[in-house]
Order: structure tokens, then C-alpha cells, then sequence
């Protein structure tokens, strides 16, 4: 079982065997994630840097950032770990070529929950993984699954480069939006996965559904989609059921269902549709991606609606979501592609 793993050794036991000086590109709250791990680790971590246009006298935890040419000016040989979230093309382009000039790391920390994904982690969920595995529709599913678990354990970019698609080729072969689809998207930010919608369908669809729960978020998502019709915008969170629950914002994309927010409304998509037949729902909810399955469990079964669905936000969500959406409809035919992110965000399950 697991033979498409081909790494045993995190990307921490690498770093942690390293007699080079290790330094970390990026501040944030990915930074602080790695930095608790390697101090956990006794993991010695020798500085910072950041783009040039972060540096200016920028301290970060103690250490004075620098620019990467500085670093480079005294230190001839050293590992970078990449802290930060890349999802445009240049600065992809930007870390593979560091990455060419010195050895780089993109430790894997899960975006909501705990915990760490490494081969032992897989070992542990053999057999859940090895099922979904199995149940993939097409070969390059199966790579790239095969590839995002191996990078998530090695930190190693070029498993990812492997096995990027086009938003636009994912769109045409596989989720093929039609002329009249009910559209739910869970997640709907400022309205930018609801115009991308418009883009495939020309403008043309029976209504759409979108839930928003960040109120910067939604006010901005209320401004893109003014003058449309048909469209039903809800200030609420997704859920297993209709109830209230704590709520953190954050800046941009990253708020979520936090023990420390404000209560907000949450809504189940089985609620909102009171028996309607959706044809197309999108889940990108930081995290809370089981309950929002769990509160269309009822559409999924009868009506089979196409899912697009994020993988990336919990270290069990790439083998525990699939095998919870086949169970609810045998039906489905499942996909796994990864569009341009480092790290292995972006990554997806498309269920047809």
C-alpha cells in the first residue's frame, strides 16, 4: 500500500539534520507557524529576509530582515524555507529561481486544525488514503495526488510544478459549466469565483446562491454583484445546520470559524435551497469544508450537483472530504487538480 509515496523523510527532519545556516523567506502568519515547529524541533533558524520592498528597517520575532542580497553577500551556502503563500505567476517564477541558486524548503503547515503531514501522518491513514487512491477517475488525478501528498511531506516545489492546470482547462474538460446551472458558492468572498462564473456560462445561468460571512467581505461581494438577477446574497457562515457560531475576521480571504470570534448566523445549503435542485456548488470555506458537505448532504444525494471543493485547508481533508462526498453518492466521479500555489494551496476535488 501507499507505493505512489516515494518520501519517508519530512522536509523537518531534513531541516533539522542541516549544518548549513537555514533562513526563512517571508513574515507572517505562516512564519510563525514554522517558527513554533522548528522550536519545538530545536530547529535553529539563522535569519530572515523579504522582498526588497519589505525590508526597510522591518524587524520580525527578534530578527532584523534583511533583503536576499545581503544574505547572499556573507553567507556563500545556505537553505531557504519559504514562508508565505505564492499565487501569481512572477512570483512563482521568482522562488524557483532562488531555488535554483540554493536548496529550498516549503514546510507544510494545515491552514485550520493541527498536527503536521508527514509520512508517518500517511501511514497512520493508510488506508484511507490508499481508497481514495483507488477511486480516482483518471491517471492524472492520481499523479497529482500522488504528488501533493509527496509534497507536503518533502517541501520540495517541483512536485507541485509537476502537476500545475489552468483554471481554464479545469473549467472546459472538467467541470464544462452550463447555460442554465443554479450556482452555490460557498466562500464568495468579493464576487471574484461568481464573475469567473459569468466568464464560462456568458453571462447565462437560472440563479445563484452566495455565502459570505466576512462583512468587509460581503459589502464588497454586494457592490460586484449589483444589478444581476436572480443572484440571493447571504452575510452568514455554511454549516452542518442552521445555528449561530463564533466568528474571526481577518484581512482578506482568510477569516473562519474561530473559538475566539463574534456569533454570526450559519446556514446549512440544504436550508437555503428548501428542496431546489442546485447544479454546481463551490466550497472554499477555510476549513469548514466537512460541514458544509455534511449541510448539502440531501442535494448531493438526490440531485448530484457538480462540487468544486478546496483539499487544502486540513492535513485530513485530501483523503477524509472525497471519501465523505463518494459516501454520501457513489455516483460521483472524482478529480484532483492543483492550479498555480505555493504552497499546496489551491489544490481541489471536482466531483462530476
Amino acid at each position: 500500500m501507499l507505493s505512489f509515496i516515494t518520501e519517508k523523510q519530512s522536509c523537518w527532519d531534513r531541516l533539522k539534520a542541516e549544518k548549513r545556516p537555514i533562513f526563512m523567506y517571508g513574515m507572517g502568519d505562516g512564519a510563525l507557524k514554522i517558527m513554533s515547529v522548528f522550536k519545538k524541533k530545536n530547529i535553529t533558524l539563522s535569519g530572515i529576509f523579504a522582498s526588497d520592498e519589505f525590508v526597510r528597517g522591518h524587524s520580525f520575532e527578534g530578527f532584523r530582515v534583511h533583503s536576499l542580497s545581503e544574505i547572499e553577500s556573507y553567507v556563500s551556502d545556505f537553505v531557504v524555507v519559504l514562508a508565505f503563500a505564492a499565487g501569481y505567476q512572477s512570483l512563482v517564477d521568482k522562488i524557483h529561481e532562488i531555488a535554483s541558486r540554493h536548496a529550498l524548503y516549503v514546510p507544510d503547515v494545515p491552514v485550520a486544525g493541527g498536527g503536521l503531514f508527514t509520512y508517518e501522518y500517511c501511514c497512520e491513514n493508510a488506508e484511507e488514503i490508499q481508497k481514495v487512491y483507488d477511486m480516482l477517475a483518471d491517471d492524472f488525478s492520481r499523479k497529482v495526488y500522488a504528488n501533493i501528498i509527496n509534497f507536503k511531506i518533502s517541501g520540495k516545489i517541483e512536485y507541485l510544478s509537476a502537476v500545475t492546470t489552468p483554471k481554464s482547462e479545469i473549467y472546459r474538460k472538467i467541470v464544462k459549466p452550463g447555460l442554465n446551472e443554479l450556482y452555490v458558492d460557498l466562500g464568495a468572498y468579493n464576487g471574484d469565483t461568481i464573475e469567473e462564473f459569468l466568464d464560462y456560462t456568458r453571462g447565462r445561468y437560472l440563479g445563484i446562491y452566495a455565502l459570505e460571512p466576512d462583512k468587509k467581505n460581503f459589502k464588497k461581494l454586494c457592490k460586484n454583484i449589483n444589478g444581476l438577477k436572480h443572484i440571493f446574497a447571504y452575510n452568514c457562515a455554511v454549516w452542518c445546520k442552521d445555528t449561530e457560531l463564533p466568528f474571526a475576521t481577518k484581512a482578506g480571504r482568510q477569516s473562519s470559524v474561530s473559538a475566539n470570534g463574534s456569533l454570526i448566523e450559519a446556514r446549512s445549503v440544504d436550508s437555503i435551497l428548501g428542496g431546489q435542485t442546485a447544479t454546481l456548488i463551490k466550497m472554499d470555506v477555510e476549513g469548514s469544508e466537512r460541514e458544509a458537505i455534511w449541510g448539502a448532504c440531501q442535494t448531493i444525494a438526490h440531485h448530484a450537483p457538480k462540487l468544486m471543493v478546496s483539499l487544502y485547508h486540513r492535513n485530513e481533508d485530501i483523503f477524509k472530504l472525497p471519501l465523505l462526498i463518494k459516501s454520501l453518492n457513489p455516483n460521483y466521479s472524482l478529480y484532483i487538480r492543483h492550479q498555480l500555489y505555493i504552497p499546496a494551496w489551491e489544490t481541489n476535488l471536482y466531483a462530476i
